[in-house]
């Protein structure tokens, strides 16, 4: 029987977290997977703080890229960034807990936008992110692979 299409997204992302020792290595944790949509955390801590003393927006943006990254692979098919852009709106402080919410606006052939939204524990927007992804060669798996 086909896979429908939340367990696909949740297979996708269960087969690529086994890699993703970057996500891992900074603690980001996958709360909610669905198809063209993933939904992270990260808390930050003392080595994410710049000389400002607020979160260094490399660490944001990794967030940001990562539930991007977790939204476009949903489908079974590799996907890359083509391109992003980010816009910092508020800082990030340490022992924040900061949550990037990743949403599809448009899938079609080879290409994707995604949009992703930032925010800390008490809802307001830290950055918002839009990636442009390109579908590559592969898939996670093969459909006679179905449990």
């Amino acid at each position: 029987m086909p896979l429908t299409p939340q367990q696909t997204a949740q297979r996708c992302a269960d087969i690529m977290w086994v890699d993703d020792h970057a996500a891992q290595g900074l603690g980001i944790t996958i709360n909610a997977i669905a198809p063209g949509e993933a939904t992270l955390t990260m808390t930050v801590r003392k080595d994410m703080v710049n000389g400002h003393g607020i979160a260094h927006g490399g660490f944001i943006f990794a967030l940001a890229d990562t539930a991007f990254a977790y939204s476009c692979n949903s489908y079974n098919h590799r996907a890359v960034a083509a391109g992003v852009d980010i816009n910092f709106l508020a800082a990030g402080h340490l022992g924040d807990t900061l949550t990037a919410i990743g949403r599809v606006r448009q899938q079609g052939g080879r290409s994707g936008v995604y949009d992703i939204e930032v925010t800390n524990q008490e809802g307001k927007t830290v950055a918002l992110f839009r990636g442009r992804s390109s579908r590559i060669k592969g898939h996670f798996f093969e459909e006679s692979q179905q449990e």
